[in-house]
């Protein structure tokens, strides 16, 4: 549980009490409005929490707070959203490429959904070359939200917090990045939850998808025609839980699964193959 007393009004960004990976990791978004109302969100493994703001039970230990009322998200891509992507180019020549070889990623084809937008401005004021990427309905195949990471050339993402966001007031549930296309994705498929863990592991299969976070992992759905899957899991508990339970899922439709996880707690598929190559 998080301890609501040590923060003040304002945004904040925290490490994670279900799925953090040390004191650099900070995935717990807190928003604090001046009332003492609070709100919490983990943008890797969903946990959430919330504040009301009184005196009732406000830091009370044991005394679990109230979950928020999650409001309505979009089901489409806005167009504000549509704009966005259409504004972004290829990845070839570019920052986005320098940087995912930089990180030891394969590059993704041309008519995958990652791209680039040169100058991406950023809540924090900040502008810079942006990885974008369509996330779209792992069934239905419809364009649902955007996911961003400011980046720099050497490998790196900018220096600002977060460096990777969603669309804000958009579904993420259900939505996967096409990395490759549909038309490439035949006999076998390879997942993981971050980009720089699928593209890392479509360095020694293709095709590869992006499933963004925990979450989406554990509850993505069997695919018809896809007999193989291959599974990057994130060392971490939510990342095994996630991995595993997707596994036995398609299992028992009938599908061959393996999953790749990187020996030390902590890293994910693209760290482990870094701290390989340093």
């Amino acid at each position: 549980m998080i301890n609501w007393s040590e923060f003040e009004p304002g945004d904040h960004r925290v490490g994670c009490p279900a799925c953090g990976r040390g004191p650099k990791d900070k995935t717990l978004g807190i928003t604090v409005a001046h009332d003492g109302a609070g709100v919490a969100h983990c943008f890797r493994c969903n946990y959430t929490e919330s504040q009301r703001p009184g005196a009732d039970n406000r830091y009370r230990p044991g005394v679990a707070p109230a979950r928020a009322v999650a409001p309505l998200k979009r089901e489409r891509l806005s167009e504000v959203g549509i704009a966005l992507f259409d504004a972004c180019v290829g990845l070839s020549g570019t920052e986005g490429e320098s940087y995912l070889t930089a990180r030891g990623c394969a590059l993704p084809p041309a008519d995958g959904d990652l791209r680039l937008h040169p100058a991406l401005r950023h809540h924090s004021g900040y502008v810079g070359p942006a990885l974008v990427a369509l996330v779209t309905d792992a069934v239905t195949r419809k364009p649902m939200s955007l996911h961003r990471t400011w980046i720099k050339a050497n490998g790196e993402k900018a220096d600002i917090e977060p460096a990777r966001m969603l669309l804000g007031g958009h579904r993420k549930a259900g939505g996967v990045i096409r990395l490759w296309p549909d038309d490439a994705v035949t006999y076998g498929l390879g997942v993981g939850e971050g980009i720089e863990t699928a593209l890392t592991l479509a360095r020694v299969l293709k095709p590869v998808w992006s499933l963004i976070d925990a979450g989406n992992l554990a509850t993505f759905p069997v695919l018809p025609g896809v007999e193989v899957l291959t599974i990057a899991a994130d060392h971490d508990d939510a990342g095994i839980k996630a991995a595993e339970g997707c596994a036995t899922r398609w299992v028992r439709a009938g599908a061959d699964v393996r999953i790749v996880r990187p020996p030390k707690r902590g890293q994910d598929l693209n760290d482990f193959v870094r701290a390989a190559a340093a």
